[in-house]
């Protein structure tokens, strides 16, 4: 860890991750939505006081020699300097930067989005406040046009309501054997997801999860459900809620809303799921192809890498199957402290297709974060500590190394095939 810290540290990767901590104060008007006063940003420290006339001042000294003694002067006089209080952005978090700010801005204030733009923006992290809108577009469940958009999403949410009357809102006398072993073991996992979130143990949020899933099974046959894609739908439809809700997740109830607007969540939830899923479609079907082929990558990356640890971990007999099918199939979800999720989601969602090839980069940049740990261990306790990574103190920092590791790696590797063959 520390000499890919000592690697990383102060390096940018073009359109991706900018791991250094700026030094200069942000700019607030940056950190206030469009159409609200409020912050944007769930992400902030605490306050601090940034004194306005210093970038003038810095201005004219740039202009005016004698700018210094003009300065000195000021800062004698009786003149009161007038502060503002801007929220701080945490290091190694680029979403509240307020040049990308303004990038997400003014891309998402053009008649037509240039979806490869809003890509690279939003790789590094989207603020929270945008990010409903970012994902449905980068997704293609919103059109790039903002002419047609809200047409699109009405016909889209009005679809759905017709697949749930059609395939959900019926007895189970209309269903085949199949379907209702299906719904029985949706509902089963619905109360067990993201058991550590309260918000989940609502009814209503599991009856909502219950629909998403028992309709996208029967409307995906090929695959049907399989565990692990009720975790899938939670970052949705925690970030198409917060368009409702505010405040803390802790807080929220899913009750207080109006049952059209519960609808469209799921709606936005469902079609946005379904966009996710397409470009991965074989890691869930019969025996789950996709899911192994990922997992052989990641041991021949790893090979690559650090030699050393994978040496030792076939010399404990400990298989990449016993953890990393886990991580594949439920995206990292559950290795992660879930106010991370989104930020990780980001990412997945600004790579599309390429996220299968990706996720196997972000793997082996998650497991090789311990490499020291796990040198140490023997074969029962590297598997008690895999599958209980001390994960659950991350914040941004952490994260963001991950993504940074990934992307370097990414370079090294991708173009490259033959490389990963012992």
């Amino acid at each position: 860890m520390e000499n890919a810290l000592r690697l990383l540290k102060g390096r940018s990767f073009p359109g991706k991750v900018f791991i250094t901590p700026r030094a200069d104060p942000l700019d607030a008007s940056a950190l206030y939505s469009p159409t609200s006063s409020r912050i944007i940003s769930n992400e902030t420290g605490p306050n601090e006081q940034i004194d306005e006339s210093h970038e003038d001042e810095e201005s004219r000294s740039n202009s005016d020699p004698s700018s210094s003694v003009n300065k000195m002067n000021s800062s004698t006089s009786n003149a009161e300097p007038k502060y503002t209080e801007i929220p701080r952005t945490p290091m190694g978090s680029r979403a509240t930067d307020s040049a990308r700010l303004m990038k997400f801005t003014k891309e998402l204030s053009s008649t037509t989005v240039v979806l490869d733009k809003l890509r690279e923006l939003a790789w590094s992290g989207v603020p929270s406040y945008l990010r409903p809108v970012v994902w449905r577009l980068i997704l293609g469940y919103a059109p790039p046009n903002s002419d047609r958009r809200e047409g699109v999403l009405t016909r889209k949410r009005l679809e759905y309501l017709d697949c749930v009357a059609q395939y959900y809102d019926i007895p189970d006398t209309e269903r085949t054997n199949e379907e209702i072993t299906m719904l029985r073991q949706i509902a089963v996992d619905c109360p067990r997801t993201v058991p550590d979130v309260t918000f989940f143990q609502q009814e209503k949020v599991q009856k909502s999860l219950e629909r998403i899933l028992y309709t996208w099974a029967i409307r995906h046959p090929a695959s049907g459900y399989v565990q692990g894609i009720n975790d899938l739908a939670t970052p949705f439809m925690v970030v198409f809620l917060s368009e409702h809700l505010e405040g803390s997740i802790d807080n929220w109830k899913i009750a207080d809303l109006p049952a059209e607007k519960i609808s469209n969540v799921e709606a936005d939830c469902y079609w946005c799921l379904t966009k996710l899923l397409d470009c991965m479609q074989d890691h869930y079907t019969f025996a789950q192809p996709g899911i192994q082929r990922l997992v052989f990558k990641l041991k021949e990356l790893v090979r690559r890498i650090d030699e050393p640890i994978l040496r030792h971990m076939e010399e404990q007999g400990l298989e990449f199957l016993q953890f990393a099918f886990r991580w594949f199939n439920c995206l990292l979800i559950r290795e992660i402290p879930f106010h991370l999720v989104h930020r990780l989601w980001d990412t997945y969602i600004a790579e599309g297709d390429a996220l299968p090839d990706f996720l196997v980069y972000i793997a082996a940049s998650f497991l090789l974060t311990w490499t020291d740990k796990l040198q140490q261990l023997e074969f029962q306790d590297m598997v008690m500590f895999i599958q209980h990574l001390p994960t659950h103190r991350w914040s941004d920092l952490e994260l963001e190394m991950v993504l940074s590791r990934a992307y370097m790696w990414h370079a090294m590797f991708s173009s490259s095939p033959s490389h990963l063959v012992s």
